[in-house]
């Protein structure tokens, strides 16, 4: 957590359809050549990089003379697949090696090549975006959207949830002020995803579950999600005539709404939403399909359709990436 800076260049692309969004500025954007990047096979890359001479200027304006590799960053990306799996190896010093090579690759081609950014993050952020996003390995938010460092400040927990403010401390709503109040951020985005175990845990249990049968389960996870009991009630009402599968699938797009109307119950978020120094967002990732669903809350109609029958919420802005 750094000091604010006033960035300078635009990286406006990466939401280009989105509402009351301002481009993040930070010198100029050294990422705008590819919005993500793996790197080459890093195995094959273990004689190109010496570890051992990689130090970096202790001078930030120090001409940086290092051999760049013929690959940019676009080319790099096309050779994802060939980025050995962690999981598939059996020996774990090995695990590390690969790990090892990983980042000594990020450090050649991404921080090296990149010095004068990079150290300007080491001493200031000031990102536009909160993400909230599940802990589900398959969801990352940084190679979905393609957010690099500096970017966006995320906090993940399980599905993806915003506990309502009379629930009391968590660490997702302790990174919710922190990221409106001192960094200032311009866009809160909750992102669902499809297959969510978080989701599919909750429309698994009892409607009448209570709060201290929940924490007799002995389980962190149900008492968790019993957050999101409403989504659950909602769903089930919505889709009752679907099957569990399918009723899990609404149930994840209605947990994120139920997030977006929870971050109104916070008074620093909702000043912000009525001064229109804040924008709310939801976004849906299915990765069977490799499709993002995004829409923004609609603040101004939903407070104006408050007690309705659809629960008071407005959308606005609503856009399918496929």
């Amino acid at each position: 957590m750094g000091r604010l800076i006033r960035p300078r260049a635009c990286w406006s692309w990466l939401f280009s359809e989105m509402a009351a969004i301002r481009p993040t500025l930070i010198h100029k954007n050294p990422f705008l050549v590819s919005s993500f990047s793996v790197g080459t096979n890093s195995l094959s890359m273990k004689e190109e990089i010496d570890e051992n001479h990689m130090e970096v200027p202790s001078n930030r304006y120090h001409e940086l003379e290092v051999s760049r590799n013929s690959l940019g960053l676009a080319q790099e990306r096309s050779s994802w697949m060939g980025v050995k799996n962690v999981a598939q190896v059996k020996d774990a010093d090995k695990v590390f090696d690969e790990m090892k090579m990983r980042f000594l690759s990020f450090k050649k081609h991404k921080y090296l090549e990149n010095l004068e950014h990079f150290q300007a993050l080491a001493e200031l952020q000031a990102p536009k975006f909160m993400v909230i996003s599940c802990v589900d390995s398959r969801v990352c938010p940084s190679n979905i959207l393609g957010f690099q460092p500096g970017e966006a400040f995320t906090v993940r927990n399980v599905a993806n949830i915003v506990p309502s403010w009379e629930n009391g401390p968590t660490e997702t709503n302790a990174a919710l002020e922190f990221a409106v109040n001192t960094l200032k951020v311009e866009n809160i985005l909750v992102i669902g995803h499809s297959s969510c175990a978080g989701i599919q845990s909750l429309m698994s249990m009892e409607d009448d579950a209570t709060d201290s049968s929940l924490f007799c389960y002995g389980s962190f996870v149900h008492k968790w999600m019993a957050n999101a009991k409403v989504a659950k009630l909602r769903a089930k009402a919505a889709a009752a005539h679907l099957n569990f599968d399918q009723q899990c699938k609404h149930c994840e797009k209605e947990s994120i709404n139920l997030s977006l109307k929870n971050l109104m119950t916070y008074p620093w978020i909702e000043e912000r939403l009525k001064q229109e120094s804040l924008a709310v967002h939801g976004g849906y990732y299915d990765f069977l399909s490799c499709t993002f669903e995004k829409w923004t809350l609609d603040y101004k109609n939903t407070c104006k359709a408050a007690g309705n029958d659809d629960h008071g919420f407005q959308i606005k802005n609503q856009s399918l990436w496929c």
